[in-house]
């Protein structure tokens, strides 16, 4: 028996490995199997290469467990190891033989899955010691059995394997005995292990017989030894990508369609990226592409590697050319990352233009489940626009699509406004902003659909990148307003005319929110009032929403400009009563306003040029007292005009009509409006 020291640098190895080099203790299975299979893969080389003559025989890896026990073993009958081996590979951390292996045999060879020589070590996370039993496929080998139980100590002495190959035995701690479950083995298998190359066989088939579940003789197989990223495109067929996709994604709509990924050069790259349906939102499990390196399942976090907005994407990359760290669990960052993530985006490029040209109606029909994923990447990768922008689709309200440059060609002979600004009319909500929607197709516009939830980010980015052109929602302002053609007139009223309408109209709107009326001159055969909310607030509103609200203008209250439109007959007859009811009342008050308006405008001329601290005491008292004075008239009058307001029921219907036709009209105040119309028909 031969006794010894494990070299290593420091006697902290074990607690390194235990806590710091692994970030998933589970993944102790997936090193193990993974380098049963590079030794079943070795010894084919070998064989290949005709230094091995004898028979190959069953090359399957398998997994056994004895949960009372608390041990797992794995086993395969590939290329074993000699004493020499065991000491050079086993008690030298870090010694891999895989590069070593790999130079010799490279022309037979080329699926070493071991980089690292420290996936052994891994089983040191879960057992409190480790035994080896192997036997070299060398002529005349004799078998040798390792132990260790957690420390730098090791023991080696003969072995009792009788057939070629290595068996590693875990005596798993205290605190991981569910790893020896059956259930737990067949989920560690199943995501680390369900496409390895070689056969992993754990526990036996089942089948159903005289009414129960029965055991087979059969070893169950777990993996598909030949997924499908790694087979020609050229052998495939649509119903063989749907399928893996079902087997990737069991239970889930079948995807859009998919790219078949096939680099040899400069760099290593196969995979399968499926286009999934993405609706109304955007799904942010970004867990949903899984990386393999030569068929081994490293991480389904992949943000280091594809660009953002492709995580949104499904499906399988497998590279051995995505450098990672010595546990297989973190991507490093280096060129060939660099790289490889330029040419997924290219490839998801090149298949969504390829579809553009050669069969535009498919991608029209899929564009409402593509769009979020394409504005997505516009926003966020400057290359992908640019490529994107050649194949991206507009919508408008009547459900028809255009190319960017088919639909500035459409709009812009009518859509040109006196600045020469091209104006994009666009809804968010078709039944909510319809009337919005009529009023712009009666004036022979277009209107655009943009109804995700990225879309007040995309309008921003299309605006910025558009010449000569303003992106406005249809229901901003009123639709002259939005495409002026030509200068409206104001109506003829003064400003205290104008004041008393807005102090009558804001007296009836709802609290909570800021209003701001405005009179215009628009068409009698428009709306008598009109509720619109600014473009710029209401679209810097929502990306702040987007963005969690934590700025500036999540902060700010709703606010809406009210537009009385003054050539509405109903508006006539308003002011027609506020005439007749408070002419005389409004003169008695300019007669009351008129002194103190007239002293403070000379007491304001006398002290012209002077600042508030510039001021003495006395000067600075009677011009408080004066605007007081003014102050507590102007109140009156705006009291005058409320009540009025509050009072009459024309008043009431029209802004009850404008709320509702944006639907900002519920409950209780829907009720009385309801209740006041029926009265008013009655």
């Amino acid at each position: 028996m031969q006794k010894g020291t494990i070299g290593v640098t420091s006697e902290n190895i074990f607690p390194v490995i235990k806590k710091f080099l692994y970030s998933d203790h589970e993944i102790f299975l997936r090193e193990l199997v993974s380098n049963a299979v590079d030794a079943t893969q070795k010894l084919k080389a070998v064989a290949s290469s005709g230094e091995f003559r004898g028979e190959t025989g069953d090359l399957r890896v398998k997994i056994t467990a004895d949960e009372k026990k608390g041990t797992i073993t794995v086993s395969d009958n590939g290329i074993g190891m000699t004493e020499e081996e065991v000491n050079k590979y086993i008690n030298q951390i870090a010694f891999s033989s895989a590069g070593e292996f790999l130079d010799k045999y490279k022309d037979q060879l080329n699926n070493i899955i071991g980089h690292f020589g420290l996936g052994f070590y891994s089983a040191f996370m879960v057992s409190k010691k480790v035994e080896i039993q192997t036997l070299s496929w060398k002529e005349g080998a004799e078998p040798v059995k390792w132990s260790c139980e957690g420390d730098p100590s090791y023991e080696i002495s003969k072995g009792k394997r009788k057939e070629r190959g290595t068996d590693i035995i875990l005596h798993l701690d205290d605190e991981s005995k569910e790893y020896a479950t059956e259930a737990k083995i067949n989920s560690l298998l199943n995501k680390y292990c369900k496409f390895l190359p070689v056969e992993i066989a754990f526990g036996r088939e089942t089948e159903w017989k005289d009414g129960k579940s029965v055991e087979t003789g059969n070893d169950k197989i777990i993996n598909n030894t030949t997924p499908l990223w790694t087979k020609k495109p050229a052998d495939l067929k649509e119903e063989d990508y749907m399928n893996f996709y079902r087997e990737l994604y069991p239970m889930q709509e079948d995807p859009l369609f998919y790219i078949h990924l096939n680099v040899d050069y400069p760099f290593n790259l196969t995979g399968v990226l499926y286009f999934p349906k993405i609706k109304d939102k955007i799904e942010l499990s970004r867990n949903k592409i899984q990386l393999y390196c030569n068929q081994v399942f490293v991480t389904d976090s992949v943000e280091n590697i594809v660009p953002d907005f492709l995580t949104l994407l499904h499906g399988v990359i497998d590279s051995p050319d995505i450098p990672l760290n010595v546990s297989r669990s973190y991507l490093q960052s280096d060129s060939n990352v660099k790289k490889i993530s330029s040419h997924i985006t290219k490839k998801v490029a090149d298949r969504l233009e390829e579809i553009y040209k050669n069969d535009r109606k498919s991608l029209e029909e899929k564009w409402d489940n593509l769009k979020l994923f394409i504005e997505y990447g516009m926003l966020t990768d400057e290359k992908f626009y640019e490529r994107a922008e050649k194949f991206s689709l507009l919508k408008n309200t009547d459900n028809k699509y255009f190319s960017y440059e088919e639909y500035r060609t459409a709009v812009e002979p009518s859509q040109t406004d006196r600045h020469k600004k091209l104006i994009y009319l666009y809804a968010t909500d078709i039944h909510e902003q319809y009337s919005f929607i009529e009023s712009a197709k009666n004036r022979g516009y277009d209107v655009l659909i943009f109804d995700s939830q990225l879309d007040a980010h995309f309008v921003n980015l299309l605006e910025s990148k558009f010449k000569e052109t303003s992106f406005a929602r249809v229901d901003s302002d009123h639709i002259d307003k939005l495409i002026q053609k030509e200068e409206k007139e104001k109506p003829a009223i003064s400003a205290a005319e104008e004041s008393d309408i807005a102090n009558a109209f804001e007296a009836v709107l709802p609290s909570g929110s800021h209003y701001s009326v405005v009179v215009e001159n628009l068409d009698e055969r428009d709306a008598a009032v009109l509720i619109t909310q600014s473009e710029f607030m209401r679209r810097y509103r929502e990306m702040s929403a987007l963005n969690g609200g934590m700025n500036f203008y999540g902060s700010l209250h709703e606010s809406y400009t009210v537009t009385v439109n003054y050539s509405h007959p109903a508006i006539k007859k308003i002011l027609n009563e506020k005439k007749e009811k408070l002419n005389p009342k409004v003169q008695e008050i300019e007669t009351k306003l008129s002194a103190p308006q007239q002293a403070l405008e000379q007491f304001l001329e006398k002290v012209k040029g002077k600042k508030e601290d510039e001021m003495d005491k006395s000067d600075r008292d009677e011009k408080e007292r004066l605007e007081s004075e003014v102050e507590k008239v102007k109140q009156e009058r705006k009291e005058l005009l409320a009540g009025f307001g509050k009072e009459n029921e024309l008043i009431r219907q029209v802004c009850d009509l404008a709320l509702l036709s944006n639907g900002m009209l519920k409950g209780e105040e829907l009720n009385k409006f309801v209740k006041r119309s029926l009265s008013l028909i009655s």
